[in-house]
């Protein structure tokens, strides 16, 4: 049987949230290899992850058996989507009370080795592993996935394409991953770099129609780079099944108002593009080095990044243009019932990003990185 290329596209605008979460030992705060328990104990399997009548959030297995990752049900806005977040988190929280582990939302963990961590059982992880071999193994990250309903495979591409300019805005807003193995690596968010090393992960091709991907899509197919669409693990790109286009491109975020805001955000912004797509006003996408550029300088350089901005090589602060864009985004979060969500991007972009919180929290403790691991758990 063939690989699928057939996009599915969904019935209207929703939206749907993936939020990672990392296991750790509450004294030692180092991760812990417990995700199979914790899941069992929720009295649910490891691949569908959800007890009857326990609500429409979903808590899944991810590549590493100290992650467990809370998914939400097809929702109309973020507000919904917190709601089945904090559904889903409550009984992740009360499973991880019960075997006596705490819950990380950084991008990265600040010290854990990633040759202690054990790769969760499954054909899918044990081909990645197989295949990537010492990058696949240095893949200790947790981050947000945004879905976003699209209506027609033709809005895909210029979708994602002018999604792309705001690329560096969410990688800037969520960073959380300024420590790794140990160390300071002097970037916001290394989570975007590391992840960036697997072979089928980071920036997607600008196609320009739907035709074109699919050509793509039977060169990787034929030539045996992947054998499904999802295995492209690009940082925006379009899911066939689900009919979305997802944006993994955040580190991880430590509250469910966190998740929120950048949940409106995204749904917002997409919105926005699509009415603009809809009467021929798309502006014009960046070129793909601007578009590279600005992904490595938010990387490095978090919410103090100065990112390009347009085709004509304008540049401006990210921040700057964070607050410019949510003026302009008010008027869809009235019409999506998310400008309470959306309210908290102001929050994060002036100040309240978790790398920053996290490198403050290791500071004031001369440096112990435990307390920058405690910075990014999740609030009880």
């Amino acid at each position: 049987m063939s690989p699928d290329r057939t996009f599915r596209p969904s019935a209207g605008r929703t939206l749907g949230v993936e939020w990672e979460l990392g296991l750790v030992d509450p004294d030692t705060l180092d991760l812990v290899s417990r995700a199979p328990e914790l899941i069992e104990s929720l009295g649910s399997s490891e691949e569908g992850g959800r007890r009857a009548g326990a609500g429409r959030s979903l808590v899944t297995k991810e590549l590493l058996r100290n992650t467990v990752e809370i998914v939400t049900g097809v929702c109309e806005n973020a507000a919904e989507a917190a709601t089945d977040l904090d559904e889903g988190l409550a009984r992740v929280r009360r499973a991880a009370d019960d075997l006596g582990v705490g819950l990380f939302a950084g991008g990265t963990h600040p010290f854990s080795r990633w040759e202690d961590q054990e790769v969760s059982p499954g054909l899918r992880y044990e081909t990645l592993i197989d295949r990537t071999q010492w990058w696949g193994r240095q893949m200790v990250i947790y981050g947000v996935h945004v879905h976003v309903g699209v209506t027609s495979a033709a809005k895909v591409w210029p979708l994602v394409n002018a999604l792309l300019t705001y690329h560096p805005h969410l990688t800037a807003l969520s960073a959380s991953s300024p420590f790794t193995g140990g160390v300071d690596t002097g970037y916001a968010s290394n989570r975007t770099m590391l992840f960036q090393q697997l072979p089928t992960a980071g920036l997607p091709f600008q196609f320009e129609t739907w035709a074109q991907y699919r050509a793509y899509l039977h060169d990787v197919f034929t030539t045996g780079v992947v054998d499904d669409a999802s295995e492209l693990r690009w940082d925006i790109r379009p899911s066939l099944r689900l009919g979305t286009i997802e944006v993994r491109a955040c580190d991880g975020l430590m509250t469910v108002a966190e998740v929120a805001a950048i949940a409106a955000f995204v749904h917002c912004l997409l919105v926005h593009l699509e009415e603009r797509l809809d009467v021929g006003r798309l502006p014009e996408p960046l070129p793909p080095w601007h578009v590279q550029e600005n992904k490595w300088r938010a990387a490095r350089y978090g919410l103090e990044a100065i990112v390009i901005a347009d085709a004509r090589s304008r540049e401006v602060p990210v921040v700057e243009d964070v607050l410019a864009l949510l003026d302009r985004l008010e008027p869809v979060a009235a019409r999506l019932g998310c400008l309470d969500e959306l309210a908290g991007i102001e929050r994060l972009a002036l100040g309240g990003a978790g790398y920053l919180r996290m490198r403050a929290a290791a500071a004031e403790a001369g440096g112990d990185l435990r307390e920058a691991a405690r910075a990014a758990l999740v609030p009880v």
